[in-house]
């Protein structure tokens, strides 16, 4: 079992709260079949894939992969991610809320993170123009 002081440090340290936006109006030489993702992820490498089978188990959602990484030098890794809005909203970000992240960098991550969630939820990310803010507003992260 994880305790909660241990995941926030984790995540402080080697977690990510992210949304891949596609630039209303702009090309982009990726295809996505969505204009906006929200995503948590913990990377860690191959060895340590223990812990983040403890996270999937923690919060009881997500997914944990196999990341490949071609990259001379680098060690092969794998990702706990969770990308359900469902489980975002509902799971991810009260944990977050109630526990608080040290760093602020990423303090700053999640509360941007918040904000995108929240804008999707109201349906924001369904007009052009909602999308714009909110392709600014993942642009403020880190």
């Amino acid at each position: 079992m994880l305790s909660n002081d241990y995941i926030v440090g984790l995540v402080d340290g080697e977690g990510s709260f992210t949304a891949y936006v596609r630039y209303p109006g702009g090309i982009s030489n990726k295809i996505r079949r969505v204009h906006i993702e929200p995503r948590f992820y913990v990377k860690l490498i191959a060895r340590d894939k223990p812990i983040l089978d403890a996270l999937k188990k923690h919060f009881k959602c997500g997914k944990v992969y196999f990341q490949k990484d071609a990259r001379k030098n680098h060690q092969q890794c794998f990702r706990f991610e969770v990308a359900n809005r469902k489980h975002l909203q509902d799971i991810i970000l009260p944990f977050f809320r109630k526990n608080h992240l040290k760093f602020p960098s990423k303090s700053h991550d999640f509360k941007v993170f918040c904000e995108i969630m929240k804008r999707i939820k109201r349906g924001e990310h369904l007009k052009e123009s909602g999308l714009k803010k909110l392709y600014l507003l993942k642009q403020a992260m880190h």
